[in-house]
């Protein structure tokens, strides 16, 4: 997803095209990681002052349920990306300190059906959580 489709799907949910959101969305199109709402907060301080830890958190769940971000839960707290582009079925590595993200083309969905072929599964989620080399890299 880019900036300009993010806009396109807040203007056909009926959402208003704001500051906040704009602002919002561009940071999250330059950054290929997972940012909490409180990095969010943060990196757009000093040209948004005024923008509270509410609107921002709000705003990253609207986005979120709109299918615009990926969510995830890392350390107990819930952060966010941009969604992929990439058409097909993939999953990710996510770095567990700087919280980037690498696409992985396995899935474990085959063994996992084999292992409850009574169950009728509906969908998954796979994450690989780790460092990354750069992080690793700096402990």
């Amino acid at each position: 997803m880019n900036f300009e489709l993010a806009i396109e799907r807040l203007k056909s949910e009926g959402f208003k095209r704001t500051p906040s959101r704009e602002a919002i969305l561009r940071l999250l199109e330059l950054e290929d990681r997972y940012l909490s709402a409180g990095d969010v907060k943060k990196a757009l301080a000093a040209d948004h002052p005024t923008m509270s830890q509410d609107t921002v958190y709000r705003n990253l769940t609207s986005f979120s349920e709109l299918k615009i971000l990926e969510e995830t839960e890392l350390g107990g707290e819930r952060k966010f990306r941009m969604h992929c582009d990439r058409h097909g079925h993939h999953h990710h590595f996510i770095c567990m300190d700087c919280g980037r993200t690498e696409e992985l083309d396995v899935c474990p969905m085959e063994q996992v059906s084999r292992a409850l072929p009574a169950f009728v599964i509906d969908d998954h989620k796979f994450e690989v959580y780790g460092q990354c080399p750069d992080c690793r890299s700096a402990s």
